[in-house]
């Protein structure tokens, strides 16, 4: 899956390295692993603006989340809101 991107608001996401380097491969999602991960991190911390939530959630997001997306997938902060809140975990 070469050339992949993730963007929001048109513009790239930030795959958040200053956090925690899970994944330096870039992002990828349909599985659980480590790009998956990374991808999962720097959701979370775009969509909480609080980095210690991020860290704190971002692999049970990727787990039940990022590992299921499709080849395609878009997510909304609304979208995002109510997975988080299927996990038991408070949204923005």
């Amino acid at each position: 899956m070469d050339g992949l991107s993730v963007t929001v608001d048109a513009a790239a996401l930030d795959p958040r390295f200053d956090l925690r380097v899970v994944s330096r491969d870039g992002f990828e999602w349909s599985y659980e692993g480590g790009a998956p991960a990374q991808l999962a991190l720097a959701l979370l911390a775009d969509h909480f603006d609080d980095d210690g939530r991020a860290l704190a959630h971002y692999e049970e997001f990727m787990a039940a989340v990022v590992a299921n997306f499709d080849n395609e997938w878009e997510m909304s902060s609304a979208d995002i809101d109510e997975a988080l809140a299927n996990l038991g975990i408070s949204g923005s």
